[in-house]
């Protein structure tokens, strides 16, 4: 008798599949589509491929996919009070898949890079018979790479001996799925006035060295067609507003702030008043930083991070390792990254908890990229509870199986122009135990009062390779924050979030993110009981060899 558990596993996601279809095919059902070139030259191609693509010699495709990204985008940027670019682009990319055998073994190999289809560029003009034409030379060269593909595959495969065989691809049942074209349809002119005047703050500080504000501005139409028989449209916008600066201390040390606002609609984004006030407190803190001492050259104690700050731990330590990627051939493990083998163990604290849910648009008023119906490989979204009271119960998966995990649960997604893999949507983190801000500081205090250490550390926010931008000394005596700079993390890795994170906050933090695909982390600050922070070891560079263009000379 087959084992209960796994019979289960595999029945569940389909039937859970099958209701999902059925309530995003009513959705579509009750709006019509317009008649639309892009689909219509897809189908018939697509129709015509599955007829005619058959080389002497070769197995017919079992599986054929056209994936169309029309995109519209709009940017700009202003520094030292200038706009110094400005365009807009259009485009549309097509990426075509083709798959030679089944769906127990194929051609199709992402950790090689081999079979994963063809990408080309397509007309812009809507004429049906140009696409087609793009569309059959795509395809053309993504069956000539699959059948080389194929044959690669297999004789590597005869190197290795696999025990428990993993399908090459799920099964998924055919979906209809036809949403609205979006647009962009914003007058860009204000939002120019307004990085011009965000970026005249270095006439207030003549030790600025940069000074940046950027737009850009997406409206992203994706279309998918398969032989299975799914159909899928779907459409986005985005829209980014940010600012950069940069200084250097006396000793040479490059010092870093960015503000950026990342939002599903243009009535989201801030207010002119409200983006330049924000601008004139980063600029304020780059000189606050220059004037800053260095951080000890060691520390191994508490530390708070803000919501903002523990954003970038949960992205990296959390997002990145809970993806169920096939792994390499002849590797015998689950999937990649530090949870590879840490399925049904305790990855976090046991009052933390971690779900993906792409279902939500907004949460708290505030709009989430996440968010999507249907994912990029014609499966539609599911929540999933990834990690429960601390123990990984879930991957994200897409259509490519991993051991114990034979179906995706909607979380196949691409990067434009790239294949789809499995992708955060809207990561949730929650507390069961929540803390409010002075609580969590308190507990930062009491801790080092009870190790006699004389302050702690409190992160503000967080720049690339886990280095703390803003980072502030909490003093044990009276609670009083300084300001410090170049400081490092020594040990803030997967075992460190799971052994040494004590505490959450009852605050919530939403991080909207364009890298790899658009998702969002939505998560509380958190508390360390130990940290090391040490002082950077890097080098520092020269300081401009004579002064900045007085401001005087300023007519």
């Amino acid at each position: 008798m087959k084992n209960p558990v796994i019979i289960r596993r595999v029945v569940r996601p389909v039937i859970l599949q099958a209701l999902l279809l059925a309530l995003i095919s009513c959705f579509a059902a009750a709006a019509t589509p317009d008649k639309d070139p892009v689909l219509e030259a897809m189908r018939a191609e697509l129709e015509r491929s599955k007829a005619q693509l058959k080389l002497d010699g070769v197995a017919a495709p079992y599986f054929l996919q056209y994936q169309v990204t029309d995109i519209d985008y709009r940017s700009a940027e202003a520094a030292f009070g200038a706009i110094r670019a400005n365009s807009p682009t259009r485009t549309r990319l097509v990426r075509v898949v083709v798959r030679i055998g089944d769906y127990k073994q194929d051609s199709y190999s992402e950790s090689s890079n081999r079979g994963v289809g063809a990408l080309n560029i397509l007309p812009m003009d809507d004429d049906i018979l140009a696409l087609r034409h793009s569309l059959w030379l795509t395809t053309d060269n993504a069956y000539k790479s699959a059948t080389e593909a194929f044959a690669a595959k297999q004789a590597e495969l005869k190197q290795f001996t696999v025990s428990s065989p993993v399908d090459d691809f799920a099964h998924a049942l055919p979906l209809q799925s036809i949403e609205p074209l979006v647009r962009l349809e914003v007058d860009t002119e204000p939002f120019l006035k307004m990085l011009q005047d965000s970026t005249v703050g270095y006439r207030q500080d003549p030790l600025t060295e940069s000074c940046e504000s950027y737009l850009k501005f997406f409206a992203i139409n994706r279309y998918l067609i398969n032989s299975e028989g799914t159909v899928t449209r779907s459409g986005q916008t985005m829209y980014q507003i940010e600012t950069d600066g940069s200084t250097q201390a006396a000793d040479g040390m490059r010092l870093e702030r960015s503000r950026s606002y990342l939002v599903a609609h243009v009535n989201e984004l801030p207010t002119e008043q409200k983006f330049l006030a924000d601008t004139r407190a980063l600029q304020s803190s780059l000189k606050m930083l220059r004037e800053a001492p260095l951080a000890d050259e060691e520390y191994r104690g508490p530390v708070l991070f803000s919501a903002d700050a523990a954003s970038d731990v949960f992205a990296q330590l959390v997002g990145e390792n809970i993806l169920g990627r096939t792994p390499d051939v002849g590797k015998p493990a689950r999937t990649k990254g530090a949870y590879a083998t840490s399925y049904q163990s305790r990855v976090l604290p046991d009052f933390l908890s971690v779900e993906d849910d792409p279902s939500l648009a907004s949460i708290q008023g505030q709009s989430l990229l996440g968010h999507y119906a249907v994912d990029d490989e014609g499966v539609p979204a599911q929540k999933v509870q990834v990690i429960v009271k601390g123990k990984l119960q879930n991957y994200l998966i897409g259509r490519e199986p991993i051991h114990d995990f034979p179906a995706s649960n909607g979380h196949g997604r691409a990067r434009i122009g790239n294949p789809s893999g499995a992708s955060l949507g809207n990561l949730i983190i929650t507390s069961s135990d929540p803390m409010s801000a002075a609580d969590l500081k308190k507990k930062l205090i009491e801790i080092c009062q009870q190790r006699d250490l004389p302050y702690g550390y409190y992160v503000v926010t967080m720049g690339s390779r886990f280095s703390p931008r803003l980072l502030y000394k909490v003093w044990a005596k009276d609670g009083h924050e300084e300001l410090v700079r170049g400081a490092v993390f020594g040990d803030l890795d997967t075992r460190s979030l799971r052994n040494d994170v004590i505490a959450a906050g009852n605050d919530l933090n939403v991080d909207n993110l364009m890298l790899n695909v658009p998702h969002s982390i939505v998560n509380p600050s958190i508390l360390f009981d130990e940290l090391e922070v040490k002082r950077a070891d890097s080098n520092k560079d020269k300081l401009p060899e004579y002064p900045a263009p007085p401001l005087s000379d300023l007519k």
